[in-house]
């Protein structure tokens, strides 16, 4: 994952053999592939436009690739059946042209296209990004059981940080065509190893430079040179745990309701923190509302400048 423009699509079309890379190498499972042509690498890609054939019918999209192969026709209708199985596809929909689908179900189109081939490897780029929030939320966990039921290692572009966490086992962060950090969704949002992770991973605090004075006086930290420090707003609390080390009186600046959460902006002497408290029915503060902050030294993030 990244931003716009990072080198995540060409990275993925690279790995495709879309791209030959101009130095450099690209190795699978120790076998050097850089050469190695498009059709022979085993590799299926959907695409962010999905790429569909818009005169043929869904089967025929899902068969195109064994029909390529010169399959058997007894063999192409027994996989087609059994993807279309797996993916929610029904046979009525099957014979349809794929214009006539929705968006969610032109995505799945697309997914059976490339996994009817057994790829060793899978290549998402932002399939879901052209669907609206609440279809994207579903055919993301839909997603998530497909890859564990078929078991085929899955690369997934992406710049939507919830869809990075809730989806992977292992997360590469890029930032202009180099890869700040990679590791577990714990280690990328937790315990990010660079100031970029760091503000680009969830909603976060950039301390202010009075503020930081203030908690590393308060937690007795020494430190030589210029240090910025973030803490994510789930980690601001108003109320006092027994782990929280540091705390401040606030004002509530501005709130924003979410449902199962409201979002606060508090007013710390002229300086602004944000933090979040889950709706519990018990307790919501109003914008002027005087109330105490505390949170843990150990859940802020330092980084040299």
């Amino acid at each position: 994952m990244g931003p716009s423009g990072c080198g995540k699509t060409t990275t993925l079309r690279a790995l495709a053999g879309f791209i030959t890379p101009s130095q450099g190498s690209i190795e699978i499972s120790g076998k050097d592939i850089t050469g190695v042509p498009v059709e022979k690498r085993k590799i299926g890609i959907v695409f962010q436009s999905y790429a569909l054939f818009p005169s043929m019918s869904v089967y025929e999209n899902i068969a195109f690739g064994l029909k390529v192969q010169k399959a058997r026709r007894e063999l192409i209708a027994k996989k087609v059946e059994a993807v279309a199985k797996k993916i929610d596809l029904t046979r009525d929909q099957l014979q349809r042209n794929v214009a006539e689908l929705s968006g969610g179900q032109q995505q799945r189109v697309a997914l059976a296209r490339a996994i009817i081939m057994e790829p060793d490897i899978l290549c998402l780029d932002e399939p879901l990004s052209n669907l609206d929030a609440k279809l994207r939320v579903g055919l993301r966990g839909e997603l998530k059981r497909l890859q564990k039921d078929l078991g085929i290692t899955t690369i997934y572009v992406t710049h939507d940080q919830e869809e990075a966490l809730t989806l992977s086992d292992r997360i590469a962060v890029f930032n202009k065509g180099k890869i700040e950090q990679t590791g577990t969704p714990d280690e990328i949002y937790n315990h990010s190893a660079t100031e970029f992770v760091c503000d680009f991973i969830g909603d976060i605090n950039r301390l202010s430079p009075n503020i930081l004075r203030e908690v590393l006086r308060q937690s007795g930290r020494e430190t030589a040179g210029n240090i910025r420090g973030y803490i994510r707003i789930e980690r601001v609390n108003t109320r006092r745990y027994l782990e929280c080390n540091i705390s401040f009186p606030g004002v509530v600046a501005d709130r924003e309701y979410y449902g199962i959460y409201t979002k606060y902006t508090f007013d710390i002497g002229g300086e602004f923190i944000k933090g979040i408290e889950k709706n519990d029915g018990r307790s919501s503060y109003k914008a002027g509302e005087k109330t105490d902050l505390y949170f843990d030294i150990n859940d802020v993030m330092f980084f040299e400048e």
